[in-house]
């Protein structure tokens, strides 16, 4: 199925659905809808990073410090979650994702419920080739020498922001 068909919910200011909409069409319009991020670290708690392909409908060839994507239409964060970092990151049998809070994402063009988890990768990956153009698992400190240089996707960003208040960092 082409990414732009797939169905998602619309969401207003408080995160009920108001009504459904095709992922190209809420991306054009700037429709708010739903979007998880999962933070995955490695057995030496490494975190995983990635660059985007040049193909992807949204910040492409952009760094991502977390792994996920878009709720569909009906499904729920959590299930979201999971499916998201298993595609991404190429693997089955992962943990369920722990979800950690929620955030409105805003930038002008874009607007999202953002649902942020953490999980554990201990298996080998394999990511996506049509999403993953590069990847590698870096300590805490090689991502955060990275931010001012790197092109971050804007989202992640915020997510990453929030994540460290989150922990108290």
């Amino acid at each position: 199925m082409n990414p732009a068909d797939e169905m998602l919910d619309i969401v207003d200011e408080t995160d009920v659905v108001v009504g459904r909409a095709p992922r190209g069409e809420a991306t054009a319009k700037g429709l708010r809808h739903r979007c998880v991020f999962i933070e995955a670290r490695d057995a030496r708690n490494r975190v995983f990073v990635h660059r985007r392909t040049d193909t992807k409908m949204v910040f492409p060839s952009h760094y991502d410090m977390f792994v996920g994507g878009v709720v569909g239409a009906g499904e729920s964060y959590d299930d979201a979650a999971l499916r998201e970092a298993e595609e991404e990151l190429g693997v089955s049998g992962l943990p369920r994702p722990e979800p950690l809070f929620r955030f409105l994402y805003e930038d002008g063009a874009h607007s999202w419920w953002s649902s942020v988890y953490q999980v554990r990768c201990e298996l080998p990956v394999e990511p996506q080739p049509e999403e993953v153009a590069w990847h590698a698992f870096l300590t805490d400190a090689e991502v955060a020498a990275r931010i001012d240089g790197w092109r971050w996707v804007p989202d992640g960003l915020e997510a990453y922001r929030r994540l460290r208040e989150f922990r108290g960092r």
